[in-house]
């Protein structure tokens, strides 16, 4: 696990990028490797990493370069069928000199070009230099489990496994993207390849930038897509369980491969409960809340105990608000999800004793776990009653239930699923992730912003792309290429990464993934139940009463924290004259916001959060201050 950057000179008469100017952008990602560090900077192309080391300790200096010289990389991630592609390079005659994941990439690029990513089985983001072709290849991993960031600015492009390793080259413009604002605030995350910075764009999953030096030309090709089953093989459930029991082991085994201490965070869930099964005698970590209604400890406890896990616990300090202004430093490209500080958290427990985990995240997006799905086949019955009832009679009387303090209280499921019930039919489950939508953002902004896509489109655009499926796999496939990449796997990578810590997913390796994809639809949701075949095969390893229970989700009582030990921090970021000053919001809707929610009127946590997340990002990292200064932390981390 590293951190990567890299610039090239595109255009006749750009400066040519230098080695110190790569070795600023790497030092904003101390965080990310702090073991060791390389660079490599000749004519239009140089190329930095931090690393985190994790296999093949001594051997896998970066950047790294074939026997002839020809071929340099930089590298972030884990290929985990990297042996048996070594193997298969050996017999073509290739001769390695380390025992590094690394290394097949530059031996791979020898024998199939960029085309190697296709082989990949993994998570990664690497940068290519064939200086002989005088080409160039970027590329994200399919699911897109690591990050990697790009711009083109002034004859150069720019790379990076975080926005704030481009922003230290002094080469772009801090400006909003006000489009991009309006579909944060929507969904609690910009959907890629925007980002808040009108200039810095995401590199979609399963995607590659080719380059052309000698042409100055950059293509962008998808090497890969979520890979529907042409046709459902005839298999009985019981034949479907066996498949996925086997390749559930097989991806556990893969990505245990470590020369460091390894472990598992384990919340008593599904997902986490099987992997940690598969696994064996593991090292387990679990965090926890005061708040009964959100506390999984008792759940993880037992697993740990049914599975003989070396397990160890902790609960949420209550003065959490602590850590808000530190992980601010991690924000750059921002997340409105809630439960960033109980994964910093677990994280932070996890790298006492390990230096890598595995995480259930994956499984929800893959098998079909959200709750959503239940609401979206109720909400056809709903659609079956009569409008004037709805309209009239039914949703004023849940607009007027108050809200509950309880996680996921009677009030609270019916308010909620009513909201979602009058979003677009036609985004499926996904409505119910909406927090706001364009009447709510015309009311919070001064003045409009300029017309650009619906805060929906890119929903819309991914269910068009799987038009021939069915609504389960559309809605599935929405998930993976969205919600996924741009929110789940975002914040654990940040919050992993800011301790140090390698966090693997098994539940997205791509066999076991295409298998998901091939099961026919009533293994995954049917009629009230979700992730049916995951939770048949965790009733063989775990407790029954732990697979069956209602779905909780990793959390944390925000909505509650709003009204005590967030108030002084909600009141400083939301102060209206601040929001005056900033001129992008109006202040007396967000005032009302605050109002309703602190009265107990309605549940605004999820929009008031996001708007403080926004403001606090505008602060560090939009303001050329704050960025100077969060930067020059960093570097003098990394000096």
């Amino acid at each position: 696990m590293c951190g990567i950057v890299g610039a090239l000179a595109l255009k006749p008469g750009a400066a040519p990028p230098s080695g110190s100017m790569v070795r600023g952008m790497s030092n904003t990602l101390v965080h990310r490797g702090p073991d060791d560090a390389g660079v490599f900077a000749e004519g239009p192309v140089a190329m930095a990493m931090r690393r985190l080391s994790i296999i093949d300790i001594s051997g896998g200096k970066q950047p790294l370069a074939s026997v002839d010289g020809s071929v340099v990389v930089v590298f972030n991630g884990e290929i985990y069928n990297f042996r048996e592609l070594r193997d298969d390079l050996v017999r073509r005659g290739h001769q390695f000199r380390t025992q590094t994941d690394t290394e097949v990439l530059v031996h791979g690029y020898e024998e199939f070009g960029a085309a190697i990513s296709e082989r990949l089985n993994g998570m990664f983001a690497y940068s290519i230099y064939d200086r002989l072709r005088q080409r160039v290849s970027i590329v994200r991993d399919h699911l897109g489990v690591k990050p990697l960031y790009y711009a083109q600015s002034g004859g150069h492009l720019l790379w990076g496994s975080e926005p704030k390793a481009l922003l230290a080259t002094g080469l772009l413009e801090r400006t909003l993207d006000l489009d991009a604002l309006e579909q944060f605030l929507c969904w609690e995350y910009v959907p890629a390849p925007q980002t808040l910075f009108r200039e810095i764009r995401k590199l979609e999953p399963g995607c590659r930038l080719d380059v052309d030096l000698r042409a100055g030309k950059v293509r962008l090709d998808r090497y890969w897509d979520v890979p529907f089953a042409s046709r459902k093989p005839e298999r009985s459930d019981e034949e479907w369980i066996e498949r996925l029991d086997h390749a559930m082991s097989s991806a556990v085994r893969r990505q245990m491969v470590s020369d460091v201490p390894i472990g598992a965070f384990l919340s008593g869930g599904v997902d986490s409960s099987l992997i940690v099964a598969k696994m064996g005698p593991a090292k387990t970590f679990s965090i926890g809340f005061e708040d009964s209604t959100y506390d999984e400890l008792p759940f993880a406890d037992r697993v740990a105990r049914h599975l003989n896990a070396d397990h160890r616990t902790e609960r949420i300090d209550p003065n959490v608000v602590s850590h808000f202004d530190h992980l601010m430093q991690f924000m750059d490209d921002p997340i409105g999800d809630f439960s960033i500080f109980p994964t910093f958290l677990v994280s932070k427990l996890a790298r006492e004793d390990v230096k890598v985990v595995l995480s259930g995240d994956g499984g929800d997006e893959v098998f079909g776990g959200y709750d959503t799905f239940v609401a979206q086949r109720w909400s056809k019955l709903y659609g079956l009653m009569p409008a004037a009832l709805r309209q009239k009679v039914f949703e004023p009387l849940a607009g007027l239930l108050p809200s509950s303090s309880a996680k996921k209280g009677v009030r609270n499921k019916i308010k909620r699923f009513v909201e979602g019930a009058s979003a677009d039919p036609a985004l499926a489950h996904a409505r119910w992730r909406l927090f706001s939508n364009a009447a709510m953002n015309s009311q919070l902004f001064r003045s409009p912003a300029a017309p650009g896509e619906s805060p929906t489109r890119h929903i819309e655009r991914l269910f068009d792309q799987a038009a021939s499926r069915s609504e389960l796999e559309r809605s599935l496939y929405v998930d993976v290429k969205s919600y996924l990449s741009d929110n789940i796997l975002t914040k654990v990578d940040r919050m992993s990464m800011a301790v140090s810590l390698e966090a693997r997913v098994p539940m997205l390796d791509l066999d076991l993934v295409t298998l998901a994809f091939s099961l026919p639809d009533r293994l995954r949701v049917s009629g009230g139940r979700t992730k049916v075949a995951l939770k048949q095969l965790a009733a063989r390893y775990v407790p029954k009463d732990c697979v069956y229970r209602p779905k909780e989700g990793f959390s944390m009582p925000v909505k509650n924290w709003l009204s005590g030990q967030f108030r002084p921090l909600m009141d400083e970021l939301l102060d209206s004259r601040r929001l005056d000053e900033g001129g992008l919001f109006r202040s007396d809707t967000i005032e009302r916001l605050k109002r309703e929610h602190l009265a107990g009127l309605a549940n605004n946590s999820h929009l008031l959060w996001s708007l403080m997340i926004f403001e606090a990002w505008r602060e560090r990292w939009l303001e050329s201050s704050q960025i100077d200064q969060s930067l020059a932390k960093e570097a003098a981390i990394a000096r």
